[in-house]
């Protein structure tokens, strides 16, 4: 396979070890700025795209805010596109992309590795959402500390012009709850950026989405110190609490075990590029195309 990378940041290097491990032979390229740029091991930086090079797909893993001008330009090569999430942060991006990708007819996914996670997929499967009376979604954690010997305030998760705001950065809880339940009825929000961490983008994030028979609550946040990522759905005759971090379900009622898994957040790198790509050798439309994140972007955006 050769590959064309847009956005060689630590989220594209996940990727390329993923796709290390599914094709000894795969060659990438990444499209960059300027012949002085950063090289990368195993990485051939281009500055131009040329039709000397053929690519099997595209990465596209820039800053949330630069994804509109590089589908423009991967669009046109006319190969499937795996875009990091958010897809957009902002709505009019999304409408002229979407018109680019009906025009040529593409494979888009766009990259929520956590539908992969062994602790959802159970849930996917044995949920019964007729039970169902109330969900509460947490994921908090200490931006300073997510990347080491970098100053979080220069990144782009601080910068709200670069796309960043926990709503964006952390929208896999929208995604995830999207796809367990389907769409809501109604969603209530309340972004705020207030916390000592300052920071010119959204830090706190509480959705509420009403649905049929219950609600569900999303809070996402970048300053807690101590990491805390759970699902906890109340059914008629119990709880469950999902964590996301151990891969487990533990049933409150009684304390017991419903699903563990020693599969850690690393490995659904892996196991949603072997999906893409099983999806692009088969011609097959993936779950979570652009078309459906952009659903989500527009439940998060609401």
């Amino acid at each position: 396979m050769n590959i064309l990378i847009i956005g060689l940041g630590s989220i594209a290097k996940k990727h390329i070890a993923a796709l290390k491990q599914i094709d000894l032979e795969a060659k990438f390229y990444a499209l960059r700025s300027s012949n002085n740029s950063n090289q990368f091991e195993d990485v051939i930086n281009i500055t131009e795209i040329n039709s000397i090079l053929k690519f099997d797909f595209v990465i596209i893993s820039n800053p949330t805010a630069f994804h509109s001008e590089a589908i423009q330009i991967a669009a046109k090569l006319n190969i499937p596109l795996f875009i990091e999430k958010p897809p957009f942060h902002k709505l009019v991006d999304a409408e002229i992309c979407l018109s680019l990708i009906a025009k040529y007819n593409l494979i888009t996914y766009t990259a929520f590795n956590l539908r992969f996670l062994d602790c959802l997929k159970f849930l996917k499967k044995n949920i019964k959402i007729s039970k169902v009376q109330e969900v509460n979604v947490y994921c908090g954690s200490y931006l300073p500390e997510w990347r080491t010997n970098i100053d979080y305030k220069k990144n782009y998760s601080a910068n709200e012009l670069m796309g960043g705001g926990v709503h964006l950065d952390l929208i896999h809880e929208m995604d995830y709850v999207l796809w367990l339940f389907g769409n809501p009825i109604e969603v209530r929000k309340i972004l705020r950026s207030k916390s000592k961490i300052d920071i010119n983008s959204i830090d706190y994030t509480n959705y509420a989405l009403v649905y049929d028979g219950f609600v569900v609550n999303i809070v996402l946040n970048y300053f807690r110190r101590d990491p805390k990522r759970t699902c906890e759905i109340v059914f008629d005759d119990t709880t469950w609490n999902v964590n996301l971090m151990t891969n487990t379900i533990i049933d409150l009622k009684d304390n017991s075990n419903v699903f563990q898994s020693a599969q850690t957040v690393i490995n659904t790198y892996k196991n949603q590029m072997e999906y893409f790509c099983n999806c692009i050798s088969q011609n097959q439309v993936p779950f979570n195309s652009l078309v459906e994140s952009v659903n989500t972007l527009k439940t998060a955006l609401a």
